[in-house]
């Protein structure tokens, strides 16, 4: 049997030099610079933790982060940007949590997306991973270009392909 797994890896070296390089600008750019602005990147908890003096900053700030997401080739989906900015004192604060592997919900998507394909291959939901196995390789790779024709909430890979 044929299988491949459908994951959410995330690269925290990618992530720390985009962070890296957003510091920098944030440095350089002209209208933040009596903001204090800060950005700060916990590895350990996997969160982005943003801080300024106004929410437009901060706003600004989660631009620039965006764009050096993509710039270091990174989803910017693997952010969790539903936290809501909370003033602190004289600054506004917020989390940005970094998504990694397949949450409940977004993996019965995926599981129900695979079975209305009608595609001859069976999905399992095994912790925060999809295995999807056939006998043929070739509805596995049909699998893969539908799943990568769908937008789902988080990006995904492929991974282990066996046959």
């Amino acid at each position: 049997m044929a299988s491949f797994d459908i994951v959410n890896k995330i690269d925290l070296q990618k992530i720390d030099n985009a962070i890296n390089t957003a510091t920098k600008e944030l440095v350089n750019r002209y209208d933040l610079k009596d903001e204090a602005c800060n950005i700060e990147l916990d590895k350990k908890s996997k969160v982005v933790k943003l801080a300024a003096n106004q929410e437009m900053a901060l706003q600004s700030m989660v631009d620039i982060i965006l764009s050096k997401f993509t710039k270091q080739g990174l989803d910017p989906r693997i952010l969790d940007l539903s936290k809501t900015p909370t003033p602190s004192g004289k600054q506004v604060l917020q989390q940005l949590p970094i998504k990694e592997g397949i949450d409940k919900e977004t993996a019965k998507k995926v599981v129900q997306f695979i079975k209305d394909e009608k595609l001859k291959v069976q999905a399992s939901i095994m912790d925060e991973q999809i295995r999807v196995t056939s006998k043929s390789i070739d509805e596995l790779q049909a699998t893969i270009s539908k799943i990568r024709g769908h937008s789902f909430d988080v990006p995904l890979q492929f991974d282990n392909m066996r046959s």
